[in-house]
């Protein structure tokens, strides 16, 4: 091994050839320092132009990946950046393998959460949100979005992400607002647009209709009931027993549900507890399989089975309400109460039958169609009994702070008092939530917007269905690749099971639904709905020039309709759209309408989080299947959500939360990236800190490599370049490696398989660069003459190992491998982005060398580990102290071996080999067979420039040297 500058090398009287050896030269730090350098890179990337230089390129075929808009409405979390550094290393990785990978940025603008945070302000000052003018009010919507969106902006920049950051895409524009005004009038054309009136998920708190994407679940604590119903004839007068979880929905019964399937029994109570509400001698209905359960819960201490029912004997039963007669009630519930067979009904849980309110609750509402039971209106807006409703009305069921009202409590107590409790409990389960406000919802029957999936088209689209579903369900089928193909099945079912789409929210910050209804006319007349292509253009126009606002301006219905139909015999929708509408509808306005969108309107690639089954993808997918035919995507990627280190859900009030911020300000954004690309996205991925030194210990030794590069290639021109045929087998072998990982990192980026391209490249650079070739090769390097083939192809080799490196790096290490490009090639204009990854030549493939060096490296790890025994006992400093013995029982491999200068591999003075078997106490790797090695220390002297050891050491003109250096030396 050649001296070092930092090595005494040389006894204190003897020669210094310090100067005479090539070591190797850079400015390349040792320490990146990437928190206060990478802001400078950003700087630069924008000074030059790189995104949009690239987009000048010709010839390319376009690969865009649409960008799902986050919301514009606080910091970025952890979530966010594992996101887009995903889609980042996505476009990044297209763009330098041969595309023009295009990526356009965007922000969902509209909605409750920052409608929800203006009207905090207005509450926070004593105002009231209902008396400000709409259009005032959308404006300080609007300015929230724009102040949030500049600081997102920042943060994703800080990130690393590339794109067309000044002209991102915004829900909130003028011209997204007109064509998502045009997509949704696009259902009012073909006939898939109703307003129905149907249980819907409904906030109370939030006084609004929300879709189920923006549901979420938390366990929690319910009162449940057993409720007896009285027949009015029949069942020899033996009472039918309901069981629910809400309470407050008996007002709102009208029927009761069986299950033709379960088996029933009568059964008499003979014995109770005390403080039971049973009656001893009464006579219940239930399933058998779960009568002792409900026994139980009503304290029932004796009970005898006796008979079975037929579930024939509750055709045309009538039962009675349980508030029928109640003091009070002033004859609301004096109506009786139908039996009716449903297939929802179960005997998993509760009685075995299954109280219906139709307006509260989908299998409720479904059988109320199905037997044309009545609605009911008991429940308004903010979660309330209406005023006027017996016994109960004005209790809340959720209070505007989102805690349970008294309305649970009331039935409660109102049941026992009318002798229709049979027991009474609590138990704990998964409820639904708003994510936004984290109140409980309700089933809320109400008047809606809906898009009927299963309406049939004639809309010339059909070639995949004629219904939004099957055209849904075709795209997942035969459209789109998923990553991982998991997504497939979870998309697909899904929509499969989906209801209706409600597209309507009672809010005022969104693009309204523009449609008008006829006064006087019922939902279900022809009439109903205005359907004029006139009138929409006048819409979509007005939208265009002057923002979604303008619907809610005095005399704007006027404005459109007049001289088409007459305005006074037509009312305005106020109720605002889903806001997945909006973005489900971001594919028109982007990937169609702008230039940097897509040729056919599609895009190669939608990349968000797990969650997105049920949101965006699911929103986008059902929009464009209602507008295009099909789906707006050609690929689906989906990754975990972030937790910590110990797979916990990561909360602000357990202190476990990671900001991308914080990690940035300490490591680099580089380090947050390598994380991104070190874990399995398709799973939830864990990061805290004793992960980031883990990614940040993989970073160092990454960037020792490059650095040892540059240092090698330091005045390396191209006139030193040697061909391929005539290098060393070394050389050759390294090439062949190239040239098998080329194709990998292609197949692994085309793939979004980051993690398998990391992996290849951080064990490639370690193992078979640091740990093998460079560690042979420095030798030759320092010490061997600039003329000498072996050390011209040693360059010639480093050179192409740092176009590849750098370029298949470049899209993970996006800021790192701009240093270590820069570093080499400083020009003004230059940038590693700009350029694409090398082809590499099929010639340098070698299988038959691969196979011979394998063998070679595995002879190779049992010298060296041989010698570490040596080393450890301080028998020998360092391996050229040492000329060991190898016995090689292979012929072939010993073949192999007496090919190649061994001893220079393994970094010895010098080597013996020999055929057969070692002696007793040889050295042996167990999973190295055949190969032994016995210890002998180097004779000779030790060469102050190189420090071999060798006999010939002292004997040539230059003292204490060898011949290699003396002819070094000149």
């Amino acid at each position: 091994m050649c001296a070092d500058t930092t090595a005494d090398t040389t006894e204190a009287t003897g020669p210094d050839y310090r100067d005479t050896v090539f070591l190797p030269e850079t400015d390349f730090p040792m320490r990146a320092g990437l928190p206060q350098r990478e802001p400078e890179w950003l700087d630069r990337w924008a000074r030059i132009g790189v995104y949009d230089r690239l987009r000048e390129k010709s010839g390319r075929r376009p690969f865009t990946l649409h960008d799902g808009p986050p919301y514009a409405n606080g910091h970025l979390h952890i979530g966010h950046a594992l996101n887009k550094v995903l889609k980042d290393m996505v476009v990044r990785s297209q763009q330098m393998m041969g595309f023009d990978a295009r990526y356009v940025p965007g922000w969902d603008c509209h909605g409750l959460p920052i409608e929800w945070k203006i009207e905090e302000q207005y509450r926070a000052k004593g105002l009231n949100k209902d008396d400000v003018d709409i259009v005032a009010f959308r404006q300080e919507c609007r300015k929230f979005a724009e102040g949030w969106i500049d600081i997102q902006r920042e943060e994703f920049k800080r990130l690393g992400v590339t794109g067309a950051w000044d002209r991102p895409y915004l829900t909130m524009d003028f011209h997204a607002e007109a064509v998502i005004a045009d997509e949704f009038m696009k259902f009012l054309m073909n006939g898939s647009l109703y307003q129905g009136s149907k249980p819907v998920m409904w906030s109370p708190v939030e006084k609004t209709a929300l879709a189920e994407a923006e549901v979420e679940y938390h366990d929690v604590t319910s009162h449940t009931i057993w409720v007896r119903f009285k027949p009015v004839s029949g069942l020899h007068g033996a009472s039918v027993v309901i069981w629910t979880t809400t309470p407050w929905t008996i007002p709102q019964n009208r029927a009761v549900a069986y299950n033709p399937g379960v088996a029933y029994g009568a059964y008499r109570i003979d014995a109770a507890a005390e403080n039971a509400t049973v009656t001893v001698g009464e006579i219940v209905i239930l399933a058998d399989a779960l009568a002792e359960g409900v026994m139980a819960a009503a304290k029932v201490e004796g009970f005898t089975k006796l008979r079975d029912v037929a579930t024939s004997e509750f055709e045309g039963v009538l039962l009675a309400h349980p508030y029928r007669g109640v003091e009070g009630g002033n004859g609301e519930w004096d109506f009786d109460v139908p039996m009716l067979p449903g297939d929802h009904v179960t005997d998993d849980a509760g009685t075995g039958f299954v109280h219906t309110a139709p307006s509260h609750g989908d299998d409720d509402y479904q059988l109320g169609q199905k037997f044309g039971l009545p609605m009911t209106y008991n429940v308004e807006p903010d979660g309330s009994y209406r005023a006027d409703l017996p016994l109960f009305g004005g209790q809340p069921i959720i209070t505007p702070e989102g805690k349970e009202g008294p309305a649970n409590v009331s039935n409660i107590k109102q049941l026992a008092y009318a002798g229709a409790l049979l027991a009474k409990g609590k138990m704990k389960h998964s409820y639904p939530h708003s994510w936004r406000s984290k109140a409980p919802l309700i089933y809320r029957n109400t008047p809606q917007w809906f898009a009927a999936i299963d309406h049939k088209l004639d809309d010339g689209m059909g070639n995949y269905g004629d219904t939004i579903r099957s055209r849904a369900l075709h795209s997942i089928n035969q459209l789109v690749q998923f990553t991982p193909v998991s997504g497939r099945n979870r998309l697909y079912s899904m929509i499969e099971a989906r209801p209706d789409w409600v597209l309507s929210r009672q809010r005022a910050w969104g693009v309204p639904l523009t449609c008008f209804v006829k006064k006087g006319a019922k939902p279900t007349d022809a009439d109903f709905l205005l359907r004029n292509a006139e009138v929409n253009a006048r819409i979509k126009a007005a939208f265009e020039a002057e923002g979604a606002d303008v619907w809610y301006v005095q005399g704007f219905k006027e404005k459109v309709l007049s001289g088409i139909v007459d305005p006074s015999e037509y009312e305005q929708v106020f109720d605002v759209l889903d806001v997945w509408f909006d973005s489900g509808s971001t594919h028109a306005f982007v990937l169609r309408d702008r230039e940097d969108g897509s040729e056919d309107g599609l895009a190669d690639l939608y990349l968000e989080g797990t969650d997105q089954h049920r949101g965006w993808f699911h929103s986008s997918m059902l929009q464009a299947c209602g507008t295009k035919g099909r789906a707006p995507y050609r690929g689906v990627l989906t990754h975990g959500f972030t937790l910590d280190e110990k797979g916990m859900k990561m909360s602000k009030s357990l202190g476990n939360t990671v900001a991308p911020q914080e990690v940035i300000k300490e490591y680099g954004a580089d380090i947050l990236r390598l994380w991104v690309a070190q874990s399995d996205y398709t799973v939830d991925l864990r990061i805290g800190k004793e992960i980031l030194k883990g990614v940040a210990d993989s970073y160092r030794r990454l960037r020792n490599t490059l650095r040892y590069m540059l240092g090698a290639l330091a005045g390396y021109t191209a006139e030193e370049a040697v061909d391929a045929k005539d290098m060393p087998e070394l050389e050759r072998w390294v090439l062949h490696r190239l040239a098998e990982l080329d194709a990998e990192v292609r197949k692994g980026y085309a793939a979004y398989d980051f993690q398998g391209v990391f992996q290849k490249l951080f064990t490639f650079a370690t193992s078979d660069l640091s740990a093998f070739y460079f560690d042979i090769r420095k030798d030759t390097l320092y010490c061997d003459p600039a003329s000498s083939l072996r050390r011209r192809a040693c360059r010639t080799v480093m050179d192409a190992l740092f176009h590849r490196l750098t370029t298949w790096l470049a899209p993970i290490m996006v800021f790192t491998a701009e240093d270590v490009w820069l570093s080499r090639f400083p020009g003004e204009g230059e940038s590693i982005h700009l350029h694409d990854m090398p082809e590499t030549p099929a010639a340098w493939l070698d299988e038959g060398l691969a196979k011979k060096w394998a063998g070679i490296r595995a002879a190779r790890r049992t010298v060296t580990g041989a010698l570490e025994v040596q080393r450890t006992a301080k028998v020998i400093g360092s391996s050229l102290e040492a000329a060991p013995a190898v016995y090689v029982e292979d012929d072939a491999l010993r073949a192999s071996l007496a090919s190649v200068d061994f001893s220079e591999l393994c970094i010895t003075s010098s080597l013996a080999l020999n055929a057969g078997t070692a002696p007793e106490g040889a050295f042996k790797l167990a999973d190295v067979a055949g190969v032994s090695v016995v210890f002998a220390e180097a004779t000779g002297g030790k060469c102050a420039r190189c420090w071999r050891v060798l006999p010939d050491v002292g004997t040539h003109k230059h003292a204490e040297t060898c011949a290699r250096c003396n002819d070094a030396l000149g």
